[in-house]
C-alpha cells in the first residue's frame, strides 16, 4: 500500500511532476473490490469471494486508521493536501498499482539477491499481456543507483502497428482478475482449488466405485505419508489443486495414491516424488491408479456441481446485454467450469488407455 499512497499523495499535489500520467489514469477499474454484490455472488467460486471480502475488509480498517493517524495534523503538514482519503480512493490506489507496477529488483542483499520492489513505470504500463510475449522488460543497475536504466527489449521481430505485449506472469484467472481486472480465456495456469478433506474424499472415492477407502481413518505408516505431503500433522496445508499446468497438484495425486492402497511394502519402497508425479504412470499399479484417478474425476464431478449455473445457462447470459463486472463475473466463473471439465477428460481418457493396456496384456 505504500506505493498506492504515494500515488494519492502525488495525485493530491496540484503541481506534481507526475500529474500529465496521473491525469491519463483510468478513473475506475474492473476489479472485484468495486463489483456490485450481486456480481461478487455472480462469480461462485469461494476462494475468490474470500480473496475479495479480503481486500474489501483490509481497505475499510486501513481506511479507519489512515483517519486516525491524520486526525490532528495541520493543513501543512496533511500528506494529501487537506483531501479526504476513503476506502474508495484508497482501492483505487490499490487497483492502479496492482495493475499496473511492476516488480523489479531493488537492492542488493548479503546473499548475492536482489529485494522485489513495486515500480509504476509511464508508458511501459500501456504494453498488454500474452502469454506469448515479444517483448520483455530489462532493468541495468539496482534500484536507487541514479544511472538506473528501464527498457522494453524486443523478443522477435515486431511489424509496425503491432501491440508490444509483455508477459505478467504465469497466473490463474484468480489473480488476473483480481489485480488485472480481465479473464484469459483458456487460461494454462488456471485451477480450482479444493480442500483436502477426508469425509469428502471417501464420498468421492465411493462415488467413483471405490470399495471401503479410508482418507478418514488412514493407517499410521499412511499418515505418516500424509505427514510429509503437509496434509496431516501439526499446521498442515489442506488446500490442493486440479488443473494448471499439472493438472493434478502432486500432493493430492500422492496422497490418492497412499490411501487407495493397501500394499505397505510397495508404497515405503517408492520414492515420494514419483508418487507425486503425474507422467510416472501407475507406480502402485494399474488398480491403484484407476482408482485414483476415478476418484480425482469424481471430486471434480462434485466441485462442477457447487456452481449453481450450468456453462450453457453461462453463454446465453453473456448473450444479453449486461455490465462489464457481470460480464466479467460470468466469464470467470466459465472458465473455471472448463478447467475442471478439461481435467476430467484427460483423467477419463487416462483411465481409458490404462485399462486398454491391462486388458491387452491379459
Amino acid at each position: 500500500m505504500k506505493l498506492g499512497l504515494k500515488l494519492l499523495q502525488e495525485r493530491a499535489n496540484v503541481g506534481s511532476f507526475w500529474r500529465p500520467y496521473i491525469n491519463n489514469l483510468p478513473e475506475t477499474y474492473s476489479v472485484p473490490i468495486f463489483f456490485a454484490g450481486e456480481d461478487i455472488r455472480n462469480l461462485q467460486y469461494a476462494p475468490l469471494l474470500y480473496q475479495v471480502n479480503k481486500r474489501c475488509r483490509f481497505l475499510l480498517e486501513f481506511e479507519q486508521e489512515l483517519k486516525k493517524a491524520l486526525k490532528n495534523l495541520k493543513p501543512s503538514e496533511h500528506p494529501f493536501g487537506g483531501q479526504d482519503v476513503d476506502a474508495s480512493s484508497l482501492g483505487w490506489a490499490m487497483s492502479a498499482v496492482s495493475s499496473r507496477a511492476f516488480r523489479l529488483y531493488g537492492k542488493k542483499l548479503p546473499d548475492g539477491t536482489h529485494s522485489d520492489i513495486p515500480m509504476m513505470l509511464p508508458l511501459i504500463d500501456m504494453c498488454n499481456h500474452s502469454f506469448n510475449p515479444n517483448a520483455r522488460i530489462l532493468q541495468e543497475q539496482d534500484a536507487g543507483n541514479p544511472k538506473m536504466l528501464i527498457k522494453v527489449v524486443a523478443e522477435r521481430d515486431i511489424k509496425q502497428n503491432d501491440p508490444l505485449l509483455l508477459n505478467y506472469g504465469c497466473l490463474s484467472n484468480d489473480f488476473f482478475l483480481l489485480d488485472y481486472g480481465f479473464v484469459i480465456p483458456s487460461n494454462p495456469y488456471d485451477y480450482i482449488e479444493l480442500k483436502y478433506d477426508g469425509a469428502f474424499m471417501d464420498a468421492a472415492s465411493m462415488a467413483a466405485g471405490v470399495s471401503s477407502p479410508n482418507f478418514s481413518s488412514p493407517a499410521p505408516w499412511q499418515q505418516q505419508v500424509l505427514s510429509q505431503l503437509k496434509l496431516d500433522g501439526e499446521a498442515p496445508n489442506l488446500k490442493v489443486i486440479v488443473g494448471g499446468s499439472e493438472l493434478v497438484e502432486g500432493r493430492l495425486l500422492a496422497a490418492l495414491r497412499v490411501i487407495l492402497s493397501n500394499d505397505m511394502e510397495s508404497v515405503q519402497r517408492c520414492d515420494l516424488n514419483i508418487l507425486k508425479s503425474l507422467s510416472a504412470e501407475a507406480p502402485l499399479g494399474v488398480a491403484n491408479e484407476v482408482a485414483a484417478f476415478r476418484t480425482l474425476i469424481a471430486l471434480c464431478v462434485i466441485a462442477l456441481g457447487h456452481f449453481p449455473t450450468k456453462i450453457m445457462d453461462d453463454d446465453s447470459l453473456l448473450k444479453q446485454v449486461v455490465s462489464i463486472s457481470t460480464k466479467l463475473a460470468i466469464q470467470f466463473r466459465m472458465q473455471k467450469k472448463s478447467v475442471i471439465i478439461d481435467v476430467m477428460r484427460d483423467l477419463t481418457k487416462r483411465v481409458r488407455l490404462l485399462l486398454s493396456r491391462e486388458t491387452t496384456a491379459a
